[in-house]
């Protein structure tokens, strides 16, 4: 039962993280979430990284209490909120923003279309007028750019 309660806060990440993303980041935060987008940082870290600490501290503290009560409910959900924090930064990151050199030479149709939906939302330098805000997702319109493989 704890696995899916993992599962199933990580599933529901991808959700709460297009909210976010689109009404808080592109919202009252776009103050910390701005230099992402127009490249204003002059060094490796960005406003945008503070993000990393907001999100953490309200996992650590679910994952704390959670413990304190034999590993409830609770702690599984902070796990779930976790891993998605993980992967999002391995795949927002290191992946799509290379801040390590790897994984640059992919062909997989997913993580094309991924990094097609991701380029698109960052064509956008001011808080309005954006798209793909979601990370997992990936709009069926880019996915399917890479999986056509008729000739025209």
């Amino acid at each position: 039962m704890n696995f899916f309660i993992a599962l199933a806060t990580f599933i529901l990440m991808e959700g709460a993280t297009w909210l976010i993303h689109k009404y808080i980041m592109h919202g009252f935060l776009w103050f910390l979430h701005k230099d992402h987008h127009d490249h204003s940082n002059e060094g490796n870290l960005e406003k945008n990284d503070y993000f990393f600490v907001i999100f953490a501290i309200p996992t650590i503290a679910l994952m704390y209490f959670g413990s304190l009560e034999n590993f409830n409910y609770v702690f599984y959900i902070g796990l779930g909120i976790m891993v998605y924090g993980m992967a999002y930064f391995f795949v927002h990151d290191i992946f799509i923003h290379q801040r390590l050199k790897v994984f640059s030479k992919t062909k997989k149709p997913y993580f094309l279309a991924l990094r097609r939906a991701h380029k698109q939302h960052h064509k956008h330098i001011t808080k309005d007028k954006g798209e793909c805000f979601g990370f997992l997702y990936v709009p069926m319109k880019y996915y399917k750019m890479y999986f056509n493989t008729e000739k025209k």
